[in-house]
C-alpha cells in the first residue's frame, strides 16, 4: 500500500468515527508510519483519535502530536482537577484508592503508587482521563509482583491459546523477573492488541516488550 493511500484511508477512519471531531486534525504517512498533529477539544477525543488510527490497515506505528485545547473554556485550576481526580478514582472499587497518590501541574495529572493487577493502572488512567480540563496523563502507578516468572510465563501462553483471533503457535513468549517479551507476527492491529493483553493481565507483570510484527 502506498503512503499516499494509507495517508486517505486513516484520514476516512478519522471522518468516519463520530465520537471526535476531525476537522484541525492533521495526518502524515511514511513507511506506515502515521504522524497525528494539529488540536482536538478534550483529551478524551485525543485518545479517541489515536484508537481510530491504529484500526486502519497497513499502520505500523503512530507517531502523535495533537495537542489539547478546550475551547470557550475557563480554565479548570489544577487543584480543582485533583480533586476530581481523587473523587472519580474512589468511585472504582477495582481502584484501591488508598495505594494511589496524584499530582496534577499544568492540567496534566500523573499517577503514582502499587497495584497488584495490570487493569487495575489501566483502569486509574482511564477514569481520570476524561475530566474536564485535563490536557494529558502520565501513568507511573507500579505493579506489585505476585507470582514467579515461570507461572507468568505459562498463564500468558494458556491465555493466547484461549484467544480464537490469536494463532498461539507462531508467538514466542520470554519471562524474565517481571518483564515479558513478545515476538512473533499477527496479521493485524487487533491481534496485536490480544497478545498484549493476554500479556498484561497475568499478575506480576510490570513491564511488556513488543516486538511483535504486523503482516501476512
Amino acid at each position: 500500500m502506498s503512503d499516499l493511500q494509507l495517508r486517505q484511508d486513516v484520514l476516512d477512519e478519522l471522518e468516519y468515527d463520530p465520537s471526535f471531531d476531525a476537522a484541525n486534525i492533521g495526518v502524515a504517512a511514511e513507511d506506515g508510519v502515521i504522524t497525528l498533529t494539529g488540536h482536538v477539544k478534550s483529551y478524551a477525543e485525543k485518545i479517541a483519535a489515536e484508537t481510530a488510527v491504529r484500526r486502519v490497515r497497513g499502520v505500523r506505528a503512530i507517531a502523535e502530536k495533537i495537542e489539547v485545547r478546550y475551547p470557550g473554556a475557563p480554565k479548570t485550576s489544577d487543584d480543582e482537577i485533583a480533586k476530581r481526580a481523587l473523587d472519580v478514582l474512589a468511585w472504582y472499587a477495582a481502584i484501591p484508592e488508598s495505594a494511589l497518590k496524584v499530582k496534577v501541574e499544568n492540567g496534566i495529572i500523573s499517577l503514582s503508587g502499587e497495584v497488584g493487577w495490570q487493569f487495575q493502572r489501566n483502569a486509574a488512567e482511564a477514569a481520570v482521563r476524561r475530566l474536564s480540563g485535563v490536557r494529558g496523563v502520565v501513568n507511573g502507578i507500579t505493579i506489585k509482583p505476585k507470582v514467579h516468572a515461570a507461572d507468568i510465563q505459562q498463564k500468558i501462553e494458556n491465555a493466547l491459546k484461549r484467544h480464537a483471533e490469536v494463532e498461539a503457535k507462531q508467538i514466542q513468549v520470554m519471562v524474565a523477573d517481571d518483564k515479558v517479551t513478545l515476538r512473533g507476527k499477527v496479521d493485524n492491529w487487533d491481534e496485536r492488541d490480544a497478545v498484549e493483553h493476554a500479556a498484561w493481565s497475568a499478575p506480576g507483570v510490570k513491564f511488556v516488550v513488543d516486538h511483535l510484527t504486523i503482516g501476512r
